[in-house]
């Protein structure tokens, strides 16, 4: 069974920078496409950026020049760099497969990302 752990999460101020990381245990984890994905209050989870098996990446334009996500095949894990934070990027945000005709893994407990002065 698959097993997500997303970390890296906090309080920033505007302009700020996080990293993200996610850990991903129990599959082969370079067959997999991943994504990140964040989710607010009353609203459903939003697809944020992928990266292909190959290192593709997709960004969803408000991330588009401020986020770069990255994988590493041997620790298997995917990593959301955030730079030029704003408010409205506050979220708690998730890893996962991109949607696709499968089901995705067990979503993990997220991490918060509050941007905040």
């Amino acid at each position: 069974q698959v097993q997500l752990v997303e970390s890296g999460g906090g309080l920033v101020q505007p302009g700020g920078s996080l990293r993200l990381s996610c850990a991903v245990s129990g599959s082969i984890f370079s067959l997999y496409a991943m994504g990140w994905y964040r989710q607010t209050p009353g609203n459903r989870r939003e697809l944020v950026a992928s990266i292909s098996r190959g290192g593709s990446t997709n960004y969803v334009d408000s991330a588009k020049g401020r986020f770069t996500i990255s994988r590493d095949n041997v620790k298997k894990m995917v990593f959301l760099q955030m730079n030029s934070l704003k408010p409205e990027d506050t979220a708690v945000y998730y890893c996962n497969r991109p949607p696709g005709n499968y089901e995705p893994f067990t979503w993990g407990q997220g991490t918060q990302v509050t941007v905040s002065s």
